[in-house]
C-alpha cells in the first residue's frame, strides 16, 4: 500500500487500463476466482480480463502512422487466452468502471461480453477456480461487487435478443 506522501507523487492522469469479458456458453457465464496473491480483490470471483501493457502492444504494427486501432479487442482475446485458454467470438461493449487499487493505482476497466468460441479451460496462476453459472447461481459466489450486476445486464441483453 502506498503511503499518503507516495500517493501524491503519482501522476493523477495515469491509470491502468483493464478490459474484462463476460463469456457466455450454452446459457451460462464463466466466472473465476482470483488468487490470494492478487493486489486487487484477492480470493474474489470475477470474469477474465487483464491490463493493457505498453511494451506488449508497442511491438505490434500500428494501424495508422501514430496509433493502434482495435487494441482493446486484441487485449481481451490475449488475456482470455492467457487466463483461461479459451477463444471468444466478437466482444461487445457493456460498461465501464473506475476504482483505486489498494496500492494506490487508479484503474479504468472496460467491461465487454462475448460468446464462447472454443477451447478447454486451463487457468493461469492468477486464477484458482472456475465455474460456468446461471445468473441465479452466480449470486452464491463471493463476486467482486458489481460483477453480478454485469452478468445480469448481459443476461437481459440476451433475453431481449431472443424475443
Amino acid at each position: 500500500m502506498l503511503q499518503p506522501n507516495e500517493q501524491s507523487k503519482l501522476d493523477p492522469r495515469l491509470h491502468f487500463v483493464v478490459a474484462t469479458a463476460i463469456i457466455i456458453k450454452d446459457g451460462r457465464f464463466l466466472i473465476a476466482k482470483r488468487a490470494p496473491h492478487e493486489k486487487a480483490y484477492p480470493n474474489k470471483w470475477t470474469v477474465p480480463g487483464g491490463k493493457l501493457v505498453l511494451n506488449e502492444y508497442q511491438a505490434m504494427p500500428k494501424t495508422t502512422n501514430d496509433a493502434w486501432y482495435g487494441i482493446i479487442d486484441w487485449l481481451l482475446r490475449k488475456e482470455i487466452k492467457e487466463e483461461t485458454n479459451l477463444e471468444i467470438h466478437r466482444p461487445y461493449y457493456l460498461t465501464d468502471l473506475t476504482f483505486v487499487r489498494p496500492d494506490g493505482y487508479p484503474v479504468v476497466t472496460l467491461s465487454y461480453w462475448a460468446r464462447y468460441k472454443n477451447g478447454e479451460i486451463k487457468l493461469c496462476k492468477d486464477l484458482t477456480e472456475h465455474a460456468w453459472v446461471t445468473v441465479e447461481e452466480a449470486k452464491v459466489y463471493d463476486l467482486i461487487e458489481g460483477i453480478w450486476d454485469e452478468i445480469k445486464m448481459v443476461n437481459d441483453i440476451l433475453s431481449r435478443k431472443n424475443k
